[in-house]
């Protein structure tokens, strides 16, 4: 019996399982990203951002203070924004084997690959208020990806 659902739902379109509703696939490349992973890149570009305020600022990571912070901030915002918007993904991204990608209903496969500085900007900004990132949908995707129309797959 054929269906006129989209690939990856059941017979009236139901949730199956993260990212059947955007048309992706259930495992493997361009699956949606587990939290393991994104939760790992997190912490992997925090500790980057953190690596290089502490050359920017002279400090050592564990002495902190308001000018670490900042720097580490501002450093974390620039370093996710540009790669996130322009590279397809961040450091972290990239050595757990994800990337980030723009979703596009209207394109064939459903998405585009980059998702442009802008999408990068406001995805990071909003990681950055933290609660954004930690409300999310059945897809995966937090309030930072549905502002900026993007979702974290694998590579």
């Amino acid at each position: 019996m054929a269906s006129s659902a989209q690939p990856g739902t059941g017979p009236s379109g139901e949730f199956r399982f993260p990212g059947n509703r955007l048309g992706l696939p259930e495992e493997g490349p361009g699956s949606a990203a587990g939290w393991g992973r994104r939760i790992g890149a997190l912490l992997l570009d925090w500790l980057l951002a953190s690596l290089i305020a502490s050359a920017i600022t002279g400090k050592p990571i564990w002495a902190g203070g308001n000018d670490f912070g900042t720097a580490q901030l501002v450093t974390f915002f620039a370093m996710s924004a540009i790669l996130s918007g322009l590279a397809g993904g961040t450091i972290g991204h990239r050595v757990l084997g994800l990337r980030v990608i723009r979703l596009n209903p209207g394109a064939s496969g459903g998405y585009t690959a980059q998702v442009g500085l802008l999408g990068g900007v406001i995805r990071t900004f909003l990681i950055c208020l933290v609660i954004p990132a930690a409300v999310y949908d059945r897809d995966r995707r937090g309030l930072h990806d549905r502002a900026a129309g993007t979702i974290v797959v694998r590579r």
